[in-house]
């Protein structure tokens, strides 16, 4: 008897808010590439351009000049065309997919990034926003704390709610191997070859809170900080005594080998992928405990919760930190990284979504 054929898999068109290489961004670039290593058919495309994605934001080609304008829905439309399926990255394409595709036989996915809780404060905007997730064929929650929320909140149906956790590709974040290792990765960055070294990597924007990582480097003497990432608050920050401000990083890969420890000090997250890259990296974090960080940031085990907004407690748990040997908090963040977060099987997750919302 032969083998049956195999099954076709759907045509698929991710779409990102703009080109820049952050959250939502990356996990739709990373799941977008393994795709394609798969030999599945998928495309990437950018709502609008903008100024600060650089030379590397050029495989995302930009669909209109904003996220909502009638040209940019015009253009998703046709780019949707020629797929079986449209993924929306993070909450800017919700809207845009609910709009351009009302009517079109194409279904789309969308990715819920952040917290729902955070950025559908108001109740106008949480009845505007259920609205449109009762449009998408399914809804991707990168958490099961994230999923309960996004059911409560806007009465989904549970069948279409699923939990894809956030990813990233093991082999693009491999850790220091030596101390050697760690003084090349500083000299290529410009840093200092010795002495305890944090990184911070994120938008320098309210939200992430980087005036609280430098009020903490206040209470932290002999530690330099190295703050990658651009952002309207960056004029504000700078100078700052022992703060390396390093613009945004095409890869961060360097920047977690440098450092002794990552600091994320935001007011709002989901599951940050800035978490995942270092636990990959074998580097131990300080970290607010907002959103689901916990999913990532075991405490105790891989690193520190605190709670958000107290420089004094995210100076303490750093000074601990920095204190104790971090080898056995290394191997534990990677080792649940790589047990929870690695690419390949939540690729294996989005396939199985894909073909059932294509069928």
């Amino acid at each position: 008897m032969a083998d049956a054929p195999p099954v076709p898999q759907p045509r698929v068109l991710h779409v990102i808010t703009d080109p820049r290489r952050r959250g939502a961004q990356n996990l739709a670039r990373d799941l977008h590439r393994e795709l394609l290593r798969r030999g599945q058919p998928s495309a990437l495309r950018a709502l609008h351009p903008h100024p600060d994605a650089g030379p590397d934001g050029t495989d995302a080609p930009v669909l209109g000049p904003s996220r909502h304008h009638p040209a940019t829905l015009r253009a998703l439309r046709r780019a949707a065309r020629d797929a079986d399926v449209v993924v929306a990255h993070g909450s800017s394409t919700l809207q845009a997919c609910a709009v351009a595709l009302l009517g079109s036989r194409v279904p789309f996915v969308y990715v819920n990034i952040g917290d729902p809780r955070h950025w559908t404060a108001s109740p106008a905007r949480r009845l505007r926003v259920g609205a449109m997730l009762h449009r998408a064929a399914a809804v991707s929650a990168i958490s099961d704390g994230a999923r309960e929320v996004l059911l409560e909140r806007f009465r989904l149906p549970a069948r279409r709610v699923r939990t894809i956790p956030n990813a990233r590709a093991a082999e693009q974040y491999p850790p220091a191997a030596d101390d050697a290792e760690r003084r090349a990765a500083r000299a290529a960055l410009g840093l200092p070859p010795d002495g305890p070294l944090v990184a911070w990597v994120g938008a320098l924007s309210a939200e992430k809170r980087p005036d609280l990582a430098l009020a903490a480097l206040e209470r932290l003497p002999g530690v330099t900080l190295a703050l990658a990432g651009e952002g309207p608050l960056r004029t504000a920050l700078e100078p700052a005594e022992r703060a390396h401000f390093l613009g945004r990083l095409t890869d961060p890969a360097p920047l977690y080998r440098a450092a002794d420890a990552l600091l994320l000090t935001s007011d709002s997250e989901g599951v940050p992928g800035v978490l995942i890259e270092a636990a990959l990296a074998g580097l131990p974090a300080v970290a607010t405990d907002v959103g689901w960080v916990s999913d990532v940031v075991r405490d105790g085990r891989t690193g520190t919760l605190v709670p958000p907004g107290d420089p004094d407690l995210l100076a303490g748990a750093l000074t601990a930190l920095l204190a104790t040997d971090r080898a056995p908090l290394a191997a534990a963040a990677r080792s649940h990284a790589l047990a929870r977060f690695a690419l390949d099987p939540v690729t294996d997750a989005w396939q199985r979504l894909l073909r059932e919302v294509a069928g």
